[in-house]
């Protein structure tokens, strides 16, 4: 096993952005799982957005109704989310959303707003850019962070080696991850009816210190904000990762609608 000390392979680079606020329009919506959900939003305000690192957040705004002005707009209920993918030429903007019933205020409206519906799309305000790339990765999260990982996948060079952990309710609603390097391994954990995260939690937990990759490796673990705990006993204890090659964080914390993961 490598030392972490040795000069890493990659680093991340914080680079501010242009906060702008910006108007879209719901225009497509398809169901990935039963409860998982990928929207388009659309709009000449789209043309030229821009988000540069894989982790990002943009707030998204969802008004009950047409709205005139930006302070109606930006009065909406809102939430944030990763921008999975888009086209700063043509102006739009493709989002996922974990759905449990009418829980939350963007879940609900990604699932049952009719198209044409009106959305707000404020930030990134910046971005945690990697600047060259990892010897090894090492991803884990709920549904939540699904976007971030297909993201990281798509930083991934052919040759890249590493493992990815998704924790999701059961076989039926495992979601696919496209492009994958042959040398990336993907395993799901099911966590049943169980409450989200503690099955990735006990799989965290169960990962030793001598299943470090070699090399500079970077992780990544986001779900709900306990398992910061066991993410960050991984990463930065038991293989002794260093805390600018590492992200974890909490998206979302159990019984907190107005929560939001630190940027």
């Amino acid at each position: 096993m490598n030392s972490s000390t040795e000069t890493p392979t990659f680093r991340i680079e914080r680079r501010p952005l242009e906060l702008r606020f910006r108007w879209t329009t719901l225009t497509a919506r398809e169901w990935v799982t039963p409860d998982y959900v990928r929207v388009r939003l659309t709009g000449d305000d789209l043309v030229g957005f821009a988000s540069l690192g894989a982790d990002d957040h943009i707030r998204v705004f969802f008004p009950d109704g047409e709205t005139s002005t930006v302070e109606e707009l930006r009065a909406a209920p809102s939430r944030e989310y990763t921008p999975l993918a888009w086209d700063a030429d043509e102006g739009w903007l493709d989002l996922e959303f974990a759905v449990h019933g009418d829980q939350g205020v963007g879940a609900p409206w990604a699932a049952h707003a009719p198209l044409g519906s009106p959305a707000g799309v404020g930030g990134p305000r910046g971005s945690a850019v990697m600047a060259g790339r990892p010897d090894a990765w090492f991803l884990a999260g709920d549904e939540t962070a699904v976007p971030a990982m297909r993201r990281f996948v798509g930083l991934m060079d052919a040759d890249a080696v590493g493992r990815i952990l998704i924790e999701v309710a059961g076989p039926d609603r495992e979601l696919p991850l496209q492009n994958l390097p042959a040398g990336v391994s993907v395993s799901f954990v099911h966590r049943g009816d169980g409450p989200s995260g503690t099955a990735l939690a006990a799989t965290l937990e169960g990962i030793g210190a001598d299943e470090r990759p070699d090399g500079a490796v970077f992780g990544f673990v986001a779900a709900e904000q306990a398992i910061v705990k066991s993410g960050r006993a991984l990463l930065r204890e038991r293989w002794a990762l260093p805390a600018e090659q590492i992200v974890v964080k909490g998206y979302w914390k159990r019984g907190e609608a107005e929560y939001h993961a630190p940027h």
